[in-house]
């Protein structure tokens, strides 16, 4: 499958394209919700060939060592992830980005959907470094995501809170 027509062809440039996108449409709204919302959709829709599950899993506030599923993309997601297991849970655990070529050979990787066979999870900060959620995007492709998913995933990550 291709690019969407009106976004670039080369994977840097869109993510570029999408940053400024996503910006736009969440300028000026309070929401976190609807600022991750409308995320995971922008991002799921612009990677179709690759995206296969694309959503936010949030820190729960009463239990703040556990993720909750927020908004998303795909088939149907994990409700709750502790942190430290699988690739979520770590990424939370660890508040860094982990990204996964087979998460068939990730220790503990929980299966929401067996399709999955690679995973990139961005963790989002909150204006006080406080982590809020993670962005986790997987893909039925081996080695799906590189140093450019990385990266464009971890900018517009860090756009999604700076109204905090």
């Amino acid at each position: 499958m291709e690019a969407p027509l009106d976004l670039p062809a080369d994977k840097k440039e869109r993510y570029g394209a999408l940053r400024k996108e996503i910006a736009a449409v969440i300028a000026g709204e309070p929401s976190r919700t609807a600022r991750y919302a409308t995320a995971a959709s922008l991002l799921a829709h612009a990677f179709p060939e690759t995206y296969f599950w694309t959503g936010f899993y949030l820190v729960d506030p009463d239990k703040p060592e556990e993720l909750v599923v927020g908004p998303y993309q795909g088939t149907l997601g994990c409700l709750r992830i502790a942190f430290g297991r699988g690739v979520c849970g770590a990424a939370a655990a660890g508040k860094r980005t982990i990204l996964v070529e087979d998460v068939h050979a990730f220790p503990d990787h929980i299966a929401c959907d067996s399709r999955s066979n690679s995973e990139i999870v961005v963790p989002v900060f909150d204006t006080s470094g406080a982590l809020a959620a993670v962005l986790d995007v997987d893909s039925t492709h081996f080695a799906a995501f590189d140093a450019i998913d990385q990266a464009g995933l971890e900018a517009i990550c860090a756009d999604l809170l700076t109204l905090d």
